[in-house]
């Protein structure tokens, strides 16, 4: 594929017609709509709809704009970066991550990596749902447990681990017991199975509240209302100054947290320099640094 004709083409879709593109970019306009006639007959396919007073993308026109524009944008920057020597990353960086981690770490997060690379415009958005990075614009996501995905690669960075906790005046139940009082987080659980220091236990649920976030079911839990299931980072701080004690850990409750980027791109400076300071800010990636991370 000729790259200078697939870079035309985005120029004049970005801009939306080819007189739009010639103005914006100082080419000759002639010269703009033969090059995109030409790569539409290597390619046999038509990627514009060319009416008598506008021009708009046909359905693989938009696919071939979608997800060749960030690879163009990419090897422009890698160009201009080598050909001037430049070090620091730069440019736009956008990231989805997960509420929990956005709520308790990403703010202090970002704002070191922004202070550390100021030509980078770091954007953050959160979101648990696994989004589209290619149709949404990521340059990279954060998600909790990922499935397996052979167009994103990455690395797990963060591990956790879920734990029942609760009021020290509330009783533990012994052995598979009903628990009244729970406070319950995301998600239907209607059982907890804990391992605690007596053995395995099946705990049988009754929620007196039921809640979204669990920033919300801890400071719930830390009010006595009950027991909660949360992740132990988020909650070892109370554990430690027995504000809230152990229960146990719920088994098989193994959190990790990936960062990951698409497999078809290149590796632009901005994604190495933010998974590389996810490295520093985390070094062994367990709860306990997370925990100290986040403080109380």
């Amino acid at each position: 594929m000729d790259l200078l004709a697939l870079a035309d083409f985005n120029l004049v879709a970005r801009h939306g017609g080819f007189g739009k593109a010639a103005r914006a970019s100082g080419r000759p306009k002639a010269t703009l709509s033969r090059r995109v006639t030409e790569l539409e007959a290597a390619l046999e396919l038509r990627l514009f709809e060319r009416g008598a007073r506008n021009l708009k993308l046909t359905e693989e026109g938009r696919a071939l704009h979608e997800r060749t524009a960030a690879l163009l944008t990419e090897l422009d920057e890698t160009a201009a970066d080598i050909a001037s020597g430049a070090e620091k990353p730069r440019g736009r960086l956008r990231i989805s991550a997960p509420l929990l981690l956005s709520q308790t770490a990403m703010g202090k997060i970002a704002a070191g990596f922004a202070l550390k690379y100021p030509d980078v415009r770091l954007e953050i958005t959160t979101e648990d749902r696994a989004v589209d990075m290619i149709e949404e614009g990521y340059d990279l996501v954060i998600r909790v447990n990922p499935d397996p995905d052979e167009s994103l690669v990455g690395r797990a960075f963060l591990r956790d681990r879920l734990v029942v906790v609760a009021s020290p005046d509330l009783a533990r139940p012994a052995g598979d017991l009903h628990a009244p009082g729970v406070v319950r987080g995301p998600g239907n659980q209607q059982t907890w199975n804990v391992m605690t220091t007596e053995g395995a236990a099946a705990i049988r649920i009754e929620p007196v509240l039921a809640m979204s976030s669990l920033i919300m079911v801890r400071d719930a839990v830390r009010a006595g209302v009950g027991a909660a299931r949360l992740p132990i980072s988020l909650v070892s701080h109370d554990m430690a100054d027995r504000t809230l004690v152990h229960w146990g850990d719920i088994q098989g409750s193994e959190i990790a947290l990936w960062a990951l980027y698409p497999s078809r791109r290149l590796l632009s400076a901005r994604v190495s320099a933010f998974l590389e300071y996810l490295k520093q800010a985390f070094p062994n990636g367990t709860p306990e640094e997370l925990a100290a991370y986040i403080g109380r």
